[in-house]
């Protein structure tokens, strides 16, 4: 496969990669996770199912050529500032987003895939990518890495994927980087009534009730049973579902 870092590119070899390429870029956030999980690790998840993703189609054929970007460290987290976080508005994470799709593009890119590893930047994130392809001549994808599969191989959770320094996001950091997760991880306290955010009192609402996210203590389930040979497999099948969707847009996108 032709994997390529922008970083490590010189301008000649950027302009050639973007006549065929794919411009990968993830994003993610600086914000708290409750008492065990750091600050970066919405970010730390992305590259790790974008690393694992690229691996896989790196034992491929045919391959797509992918230019991957330095992850966005910053994402729009202002429900997580009551304990600490680096936020950017709503309005500044669009508008970098399409400084970057822009920049892309008048560097000669016409394919460009977002993937996203913070569930507050996925509406943005989704809004940023539909503007942009109705001014630009471009080809534009956006997801968030927990949404490309079904969980087929048995060591999800539904019920709490993605969460917020749950279940799922430690039993990933602790296949992922074990020596960032301040364990034992502590049992969270049942919370009643539940928060709104999670527990929308009719199907198909979005509530969101002052002062939630202090009253759960930053987190939406209990952690303490993670497990990092389940996260592992849960990484592998977020994985394999960016990878099946790298390929599925190289292929319609041509």
């Amino acid at each position: 496969m032709s994997q390529s870092r922008l970083t490590e590119l010189t301008w000649r070899e950027v302009r050639r990669a973007g006549e065929r390429g794919i411009a990968l870029l993830p994003i993610g956030s600086q914000e708290q996770h409750a008492g065990h999980l750091p600050m970066g690790t919405d970010t730390l998840l992305v590259e790790e199912v974008v690393d694992r993703a690229l691996a896989l189609l790196d034992h491929e054929a045919p391959t797509p050529e992918i230019v991957r970007l330095p992850a966005l460290p910053f994402g729009h987290s202002p429900h997580h500032l009551f304990a600490a976080a680096v936020s950017l508005s709503a309005a500044t994470l669009g508008a970098v987003l399409d400084d970057v799709l822009d920049s892309l593009v008048t560097s000669g890119y016409r394919r460009v895939m977002v993937v996203n590893g913070h569930g507050g930047n996925d509406e943005i994130m989704r809004l940023a990518v539909k503007r942009f392809a109705l001014r630009a001549r471009v080809t534009v994808a956006a997801c968030s890495y927990w949404t490309l599969t079904e969980g087929e191989d048995g060591a999800g959770r539904p019920d709490v994927t993605p969460g917020h320094a749950g279940w799922f996001e430690t039993s990933l950091m602790l296949a992922a980087h074990p020596d960032l997760v301040r364990t034992p991880v502590p049992a969270r306290t049942p919370v009643e009534p539940p928060p709104l955010f999670d527990h929308p009192p009719h199907p198909g609402l979005t509530v969101e009730r002052h002062g939630e996210w202090e009253r759960v203590d930053g987190s939406t389930d209990d952690a303490s049973a993670a497990d990092a040979d389940r996260g592992g497999r849960l990484l592998d099948d977020r994985a394999r579902g960016l990878a099946r969707a790298i390929r599925a847009f190289d292929a319609a996108s041509r």
